[in-house]
């Protein structure tokens, strides 16, 4: 189904990337360690989605079938380059932090997938509703993983989002708290993920016996 409440769901829910078809591990896991950079990366990819999922719907009828994937990775290199360098002029500090995996949303399964699977076969309209959707279900599984491991293994919320984000007003500290190690190291990311994980399946069992 091609509506735009089913396409939301689809990519919030029931087609996740992050929790559903585990695409995109590499930046989800590595960026993850606090919930500033989990955000600065999570918009970056939902602006990518979107604007990927536009121009390929914009141009599918004008590509021929053998030039297509090639077409379609050069329409994201572009896109993701263009917030690559805007993100280095207007928030250099969260650029210099990210480094390399703003430029590897490029590799993005997320983005070639819908590129073919979806943005290729509808119009640009639903094409951008469908890439900020997928990315916004990104995003918010980023951010939770980020918020959890921040939280637990620093005491702290949002910590730099004054220099980095611009926003102080989000930061959060607990004084006097210990942390945990293992939350912030990478096998803490692990851990957080496999725990979303467990409690979508088992919300998703009580659906299915309450259904019955």
């Amino acid at each position: 189904m091609t509506t735009p409440r089913a396409i939301l769901e689809y990519g919030l829910s029931s087609g996740n990337t992050g929790l559903v078809q585990l695409l995109g591990l590499c930046p989800l896991l590595a960026v993850s360690n606090n919930a500033v950079n989990a955000l600065g990366l999570g918009l970056a990819t939902v602006l990518a989605l979107t604007c990927t999922n536009a121009a390929v719907a914009s141009v599918r009828r004008l590509t021929r079938r053998d030039v297509r994937i090639p077409a379609f990775v050069m329409i994201i290199a572009a896109v993701v380059t263009s917030i690559e360098l805007a993100m280095r002029a207007w928030l250099p500090e969260l650029h210099a932090v990210l480094g390399l995996f703003i430029p590897l949303i490029v590799t993005n399964c997320a983005l070639m997938g819908r590129a073919e699977a979806f943005a290729s076969r509808h119009s640009p309209g639903r094409a951008a509703l469908d890439g900020f959707a997928i990315g916004l279900g990104f995003l918010w599984v980023l951010l939770a993983i980020g918020a959890v491991r921040e939280l637990v293994g620093e005491g702290s919320l949002f910590a730099g989002a004054g220099p980095l984000l611009g926003v102080p007003a989000l930061e959060f500290s607990a004084p006097g708290f210990p942390g945990f190690l293992l939350a912030v190291l990478p096998i803490g990311a692990f851990v957080v993920l496999a725990g979303l994980i467990a409690i979508r399946q088992a919300w998703r069992l009580r659906q299915a016996e309450a259904a019955r």
